[in-house]
């Protein structure tokens, strides 16, 4: 499943998808993604400073930090990943 820029992971690799701006206000959340900073387990998938992130989705092992909007990667993930 493309997640933008040259990033892909396979859906089964898939635990969570998330809406970066509703849910960066929970203390919980904030705490899980400075937890995978520190640990160096967030991967930005562009850094294209004119699109802003939208959302991230955690696998096992990694946060990927994404400008493609939720629904977009919900539709990839219906469609098998294309």
């Amino acid at each position: 499943m493309h997640l933008g820029g040259d990033v892909s992971i396979y859906c089964d690799d898939l635990i969570g998808l998330f809406d970066l701006e509703r849910t960066s206000v929970n203390p919980s959340v904030n705490s899980f993604l400075a937890a995978a900073q520190k640990r160096g387990g967030i991967y930005y998938c562009s850094y294209d400073l004119s699109n802003m992130p939208k959302s991230f989705v955690v696998t096992d092992d990694t946060v990927f930090v994404t400008n493609v909007a939720t629904g977009t990667i919900k539709d990839r993930v219906k469609r098998g990943g294309f």
